[in-house]
Order: structure tokens, then C-alpha cells, then sequence
């Protein structure tokens, strides 16, 4: 009876030293991962903050520059994409696009000097601004939160306790390759 006890012990035992860890890397892991959904949440905040802000600023240069159709309806496509976006990646692409048709407005204001005394568009600018520097921020942190993550995934003994679990690598924000290309704005063409 004494050796089947203490064998019975010593298998508990066992067990705890084993699952202890296991359970302590799991929740590690869960942490970890919801930093990061909560990192990309944040991302897509401010998104959606710029997303609401650009109607307006399209309105206020509309009133100056009615002949750049094309420029608003850019707008418009990219901005949609941009709502409508899941993933990381698909955020990334459709933010680079925005950020491009965006570049074609703001230069556009350059043509039209009292449109930049416009003090509804100043303010507009103003947020715009800011929200572009909340949005950097936004990418910086979720990328740290990404990495922070991706090592717990990668290294020993959190791989195994991932591979268990199913925990896998995230994807980083990542700029689309044509936010390195600086945009084109040819006003010559004159809303083609």
C-alpha cells in the first residue's frame, strides 16, 4: 500500500513539475497575444480617425478645386479599401494607397492659396497631422508588441508550449512597397 502511494505521489508530483510551467507559458502566451490584438486595435483606431476626417477635408478643397475629380474619387476608392481592410497586410496596402491619393490633395491646395488660409482647413490639416503621427506611433507599437510575441513563439521552451496550443507567429505592420515610390502629381493633366 506505502509503494503504491508513493508511487501515486511521486506521479503527481511529476505532473506538477511538468504542467506547472506548461500552464505558466501558456498564459504567457495569451498575454502576450492580446497585447498585440490590442496594439493592432489601436492601429485600426486611428485609422478609421483619419478615414473620418478626410470627407471633410475633400469637402473643404471641393469648394476650391472642383475640377480635381479624379483626385476625390481616388480619395474616395482608397479610403473605402482602408475601412475595408482586414488584416494587417491589407491595412497596409490600403493605407499606402490613401497616403498617395492624400499627397495629390495636399498638393493640390498648394495651387490654391486662399484655400490655404481656409481656417476650416487649416484645422482639418491640423488633425490630419496629428493623426498621421498617432497612426506611426500606433504601427511602432504594434510592431514591438509583434516582435515581444514572435520570440515567445520562436524560442525555446515557448515553442513547444506554442506548438501545443496552436500559437503562431503574427504578422508585422508592414508599409506597402509603393510608399517607398515618391507620388506623381502632374496638374498639367487637369482632371483626366
Amino acid at each position: 500500500m506505502r509503494k503504491s502511494l508513493s508511487a501515486i505521489i511521486g506521479i503527481v508530483v511529476i505532473l506538477a513539475i511538468i504542467l506547472i510551467p506548461l500552464f505558466g507559458s501558456y498564459n504567457g502566451f495569451v498575454n502576450a497575444e492580446e497585447e498585440v490584438e490590442k496594439t493592432h486595435a489601436q492601429i485600426e483606431n486611428q485609422l478609421q480617425r483619419r478615414a473620418d476626417l478626410i470627407p471633410n477635408l475633400v469637402e473643404t478643397v471641393k469648394g476650391y478645386a472642383s475640377h480635381e475629380d479624379k483626385v476625390f474619387s481616388d480619395i474616395a476608392e482608397a479610403r473605402s479599401k482602408l475601412i475595408g481592410a482586414k488584416t494587417p497586410e491589407e491595412q497596409a496596402n490600403a493605407d499606402a494607397e490613401l497616403t498617395t491619393a492624400l499627397s495629390r490633395l495636399l498638393a493640390i491646395s498648394e495651387n490654391y492659396p486662399e484655400l490655404k488660409a481656409d481656417k476650416q482647413f487649416t484645422q482639418l490639416m491640423d488633425e490630419l497631422a496629428g493623426t498621421e503621427n498617432r497612426i506611426a506611433v500606433a504601427r511602432m507599437d504594434y510592431n514591438d508588441q509583434v516582435t515581444v510575441y514572435n520570440k515567445k513563439v520562436r524560442q525555446f521552451p515557448g515553442r513547444i508550449t506554442a506548438s501545443i496550443f496552436g500559437f503562431e507567429k503574427k504578422e508585422y505592420f508592414k508599409a506597402d512597397e509603393e510608399a517607398q515610390n515618391v507620388p506623381d502629381v502632374d496638374f498639367e493633366r487637369n482632371g483626366e
